[in-house]
């Protein structure tokens, strides 16, 4: 195989063969799932501090690739572009995603909710619907675009921006381009530092996202040789987060900082695999994500047979092993990349010959304007289900685990009341095939209703939205959320669930 690289500076081409190209996608995949698998116990576990014992790739970790969410939504999405081609419509993507029988979280789940109560797929991940629209969901499943997109930035900007909406906005949106941009720079790129530098590049420079990765390049230039006095610097400014399960915690699933946590193990990791995945894991938070995307990129720009012998050797029991929610297995996604990759290749300017592949290089840079989620937005307030300041009238179920848990009824008029400060609320709701219809009651106006109802093929969606309030009055309010007794036909229930509650003050996008 050969590979063959002009200037860096402007627009070139880079000529590679097919088996190569292949290499580098198998490698991307690979790279990925070995990042799952090194990072999943640790996942969420070290929030704020740094991780400092043993990491190792066990069987457990390296049998659930497939059916991990990181995983399966990737590849659930790629099946998207394997049926209607590289200009899949949002809503070819959108079936994939909302009505595929596999579990969501966070953005996405939102996502499903919204796009299942009839908001349109381009909309359903705008924080006016969606108050997870900056958390890490489009990041964490954006790599089939990347490695679709070989040096084709614009064209990776193109599909991300079908995909990306349907879970984000803003900053969360940004994570995606990002990494899904790295991986198009790690096919005709040498070096790791110049991929993260073409990232960046693909960001709005005024962008909340595209700030904490410049911090990150600069950090690394003062701190060459300790990504731990880096990582301080990130907690120290970086580390608050909107989403309603990180306001006011150490919590945090933006895709900022764990963004910021990617280009640390790839800035620090230096081209080495294992240690890129070690740093992006000891990092904390969403510590198998993290090291997933790091992994990804670096294998695609070191190739599936120049990955180390120990990872080639734990990951080949399981290359083919499919996901039971998607139907791709590490391999027959490749294979599917490496098909898509040479379309794209030759729909913007390359040309096959042979096994040789010319790609026409585009410029990585920004264009557009930059989409802010939360312009002004901070939480003021936080409650779980066991604060006192919470009144729970009727016969509402007792909570089985403090700020985890939610409280269930369904009779017809049984209320959740509170006073809170500020011109946004959040609460936490289940939706389930048995869930009814609630109320909201805003200072002592009725103003809006929510279907609480989900289809049984999803076993749990109890990270949900039953109240999501937005552009108030400033001040103090009371908030009554109401069991009516209604529910949607196809529902066999009329049970209500509630959890945690946000309050908030500020701009939201519009």
């Amino acid at each position: 195989m050969f590979l063959a690289f002009g200037s860096v500076a402007s627009a070139r081409t880079v000529t590679i063969s097919r088996a190569a190209l292949l290499d580098k996608i198998r490698g991307g995949w690979a790279g990925k799932g070995y990042g799952l698998a090194v990072g999943g116990p640790t996942e969420f576990r070290y929030q704020g501090r740094i991780y400092e014992g043993p990491l190792e790739v066990n069987t457990e970790g390296l049998k659930s690739i497939a059916d991990n969410d990181d995983f399966y939504v990737p590849v659930a999405l790629l099946r998207a572009l394997a049926v209607y081609g590289l200009d899949a419509p949002t809503s070819a993507f959108a079936k994939q995603f909302a009505y595929g029988n596999f579990l969501l979280w966070h953005a996405n789940g939102q996502g499903r909710q919204n796009i299942l109560a009839g908001i349109p797929p381009e909309r359903s991940g705008h924080p006016l619907y969606n108050p997870h629209a900056d958390d890490i969901d489009f990041q964490i499943e954006c790599d089939f675009i990347g490695l679709v997109s070989p040096g084709l930035s614009k064209s990776a900007r193109r599909i991300s921006d079908r995909v990306g909406h349907m879970m984000n906005y803003g900053d969360g949106f940004y994570g995606g381009v990002f990494v899904s941009s790295m991986y198009a720079a790690a096919f005709v790129e040498a070096d790791v530092h110049r991929v993260v530098e073409l990232g960046l590049a693909a960001l709005p420079p005024d962008s909340g996202y595209a700030q904490v990765i410049a911090d990150v390049v600069r950090w690394h230039k003062q701190y060459p040789k300790d990504w731990k006095a880096t990582w301080n610097e990130l907690e120290k400014k970086w580390n608050h987060d909107m989403c309603p399960w990180g306001a006011k915690e150490k919590f945090n699933i933006s895709a900022k900082l764990n963004g910021a946590y990617i280009a640390l193990g790839l800035l620090y990791g230096d081209g080495d695999l294992q240690k890129t995945v070690d740093i992006s894991t000891r990092a904390g938070q969403d510590s198998d994500c993290n090291p997933g995307n790091a992994g990804g990129v670096i294998g695609t720009l070191l190739g599936f047979q120049a990955l180390p012998e120990s990872v080639k050797s734990a990951l080949k029991p399981y290359m083919d092993v499919k996901s039971a929610a998607a139907g791709y297995s590490i391999e027959s996604a490749s294979q599917e990349c490496l098909r898509l990759a040479v379309e794209n290749i030759k729909a913007n300017g390359g040309k096959e010959s042979g096994d040789a592949l010319v790609i026409e290089v585009q410029r990585f840079e920004f264009e557009g304007k930059t989409e802010v989620s939360f312009p002004t937005l901070e939480p003021v307030d936080k409650w779980n289900v066991t604060d006192r300041r919470l009144i729970w009238k009727g016969a509402w179920s007792e909570p089985k685990r403090g700020y985890e848990s939610l409280r269930y009824s369904g009779n017809a008029g049984d209320i959740l009341e509170l006073e809170f400060t500020g011109n946004a609320v959040y609460v936490q709701g289940d939706i389930h095939y048995d869930m009814g219809i609630l109320e909201a009651v805003l200072d002592g106006k009725a103003v809006a209703t929510r279907d609480m109802y989900l289809p049984r093929q999803w076993a749990r969606a109890d990270q949900s939205t039953a109240i999501w309030l937005t552009g108030l009055p400033d001040g103090l309010h009371k908030l009554v959320v109401r069991v009516t007794g209604k529910k949607n036909p196809e529902s066999v229930g009329t049970r209500i669930s509630l959890g945690r509650v946000v309050s908030y003050r500020g701009r939201i996008a519009q």
